[in-house]
């Protein structure tokens, strides 16, 4: 297995909007106090070095860099393939989007910023371990805490969004929302097919909701689907209807089966480019259909200082617009990027699990210009890597760092923690909670990938039936819903893989 090289991202392909976030009035640092988690005290800059060349059979380059991401439509929509009894094609399946769909209790800050969590589990492999980065911003707000919102939705009614139960499911989405919001929230709406119409400006709520709730009910599917109308005419609406010292972000809900006008990624956010640098308006997707343009939405969200989810249900919907709300309105942090540095004396090889599409060069950690994630309150981000230590290992083992922009004032900060070989004492299957869950994830994800694309397994990797089992056990412990959900998953793709 060799490490995954860091390389330079696409343009501005990496950045990453998302629920869970990273504001801190100053600069700050933590020190590790042994069990990974930061504590405040000093800071541990990222190393600038890198050793030489050499054979290729030891990774050549200890650092590691990615802008943050959590996104989730990679795992909602997985299974929303197996349960129609499919096996999800490999390109749609990221790892990391797997493993963000389950939160984590890593410590929180007490007030702004966040704490970093370094910890690992020894695998079934020889030198082999599991490092899992865990970052933890405060907590969401409650409810009369947050800024206002002015958030333009904009709403595919193209044909293919005429399948039973795919447009229903929008139209709930946008009542419950509408519902959950403040008085002093505003309310766009934009629809699109063949092309886009501006149903509702910019709406205060405040003694508006049922004109709000009336444009909603009206949505209706109609021809084919011209998203790059949609997109232009969403944020032409956003910026007229811009409202300083709220969170202004685009809400794009769609199947992402572009067929009319412009299709790619590429071009239809050049078109609104100026809206986000000048403006500071995120896109969040909202991906809905049994078919779905998986790739294309991940490049719009990728591309429009976004993130993206996957609804398939009721409850999907009422998480993501009622549960998580304040996590996918606020905006907390700018530009967040992570740098893990691992100790050349104790570690021969790692290798990130995922985020394949949001590598950083190592150099453009501090470059402030370079695109990261864009980050709001209460979620935790993690970050799996696969690390063979040498023999006889001993000591420091890696640094993790992140460094994020105040949406604000644009002042940078940074926070750090530490991991010593001896926390890999553990077996994984006998390390905590949350990493065997955030494992599970990962080797889920990563048979989907491997088996049907090719490629070296992940250490320690169980079959499928023996990591359902895993998680049937681990959702039992802690009577875990969403990780029984996981197990069934696993289960369905095991039964699946049987009959191919």
């Amino acid at each position: 297995m060799r490490e995954y090289r860091t390389r330079r991202p696409w343009g501005v392909l990496i950045a990453i909007t998302v629920a869970g976030g990273l504001l801190l009035t100053g600069c700050g640092g933590g020190a590790s106090d042994g069990s990974g988690k930061s504590n405040g005290s000093a800071v541990f800059p990222a190393p600038a070095y890198s050793p030489g060349p050499n054979d290729g059979r030891e990774s050549t380059n200890h650092l590691s860099t990615f802008a943050l991401d959590v996104d989730t439509a990679s795992y909602g929509y997985a299974r929303r393939v197996l349960s129609e009894g499919r096996l999800p094609e490999p390109s749609t399946v990221r790892p990391e989007e797997f493993v963000n769909s389950f939160p984590q209790d890593y410590e929180r800050p007490r007030g702004n910023g966040f704490t970093v969590t370094v910890d690992g589990a020894r695998t079934g492999d020889t030198d082999w371990s599991l490092v899992r980065v865990g970052l933890a911003t405060r907590a969401a707000p409650t409810e009369g805490e947050r800024p206002p919102a002015a958030l333009t939705f904009v709403v595919d009614v193209s044909g293919s969004m005429g399948e039973p139960g795919r447009l229903d499911l929008v139209r709930d989405s946008l009542d419950i929302l509408t519902d959950r919001l403040h008085d002093d929230d505003s309310i766009a709406l934009v629809t699109f097919s063949d092309e886009a119409r501006r149903v509702l400006p910019m709406t205060r709520l405040g003694g508006h909701r049922a004109r709000v709730h009336e444009a909603i009910d009206e949505l209706e599917a109609t021809a084919s689907t011209n998203l790059g109308a949609g997109v232009r005419t969403g944020y032409a609406t956003a910026v007229e209807g811009l409202r300083p010292g709220a969170t202004n972000r685009v809400v794009l809900l769609s199947d992402g089966l572009a067929n009319t006008g412009d299709t790619a990624a590429d071009t239809i956010l050049e078109r609104i480019a100026d809206a986000r640098r000048e403006h500071g308006i995120t896109l969040f997707g909202v991906g809905v259909g049994s078919e779905y343009g998986d790739a294309l939405m991940e490049r719009l969200a990728d591309r429009g200082d976004g993130h993206t989810t996957y609804v398939s249900s009721d409850g999907d919907a009422r998480r993501v617009f009622s549960e998580q709300l304040p996590q996918n309105v606020e905006l907390t942090a700018r530009d967040a990027k992570a740098q893990v540095a691992f100790d050349p004396r104790n570690v021969t090889e790692f290798r990130l699990i995922g985020y394949d599409d949001r590598r950083v060069a190592d150099e453009d950690f501090r470059d402030d210009r370079v695109d990261g994630g864009e980050m709001g309150p209460g979620h935790t981000v993690t970050a799996l890597y696969a690390v063979r230590t040498r023999p006889g290992a001993g000591g420091h083992l890696a640094t993790a760092s992140v460094r994020w922009l105040d949406p604000g004032t644009r002042e940078p900060h940074e926070e750090s923690g530490q991991l010593e070989t001896g926390s890999l004492d553990d077996d994984l299957w006998h390390s905590s909670y949350g990493l065997q869950v955030a494992a599970t994830a990962a080797y889920f994800a990563d048979d989907l990938r491997v088996n049907r694309a090719g490629g070296a397994p992940l250490p320690g990797r169980p079959d499928l039936r023996a990591l359902a089992d895993r998680a049937d056990s681990l959702a039992e412990r802690r009577q875990d819903a969403d990780v029984r959900g996981l197990a069934a998953a696993i289960r369905t793709a095991s039964e699946l893989r049987g009959s191919e």
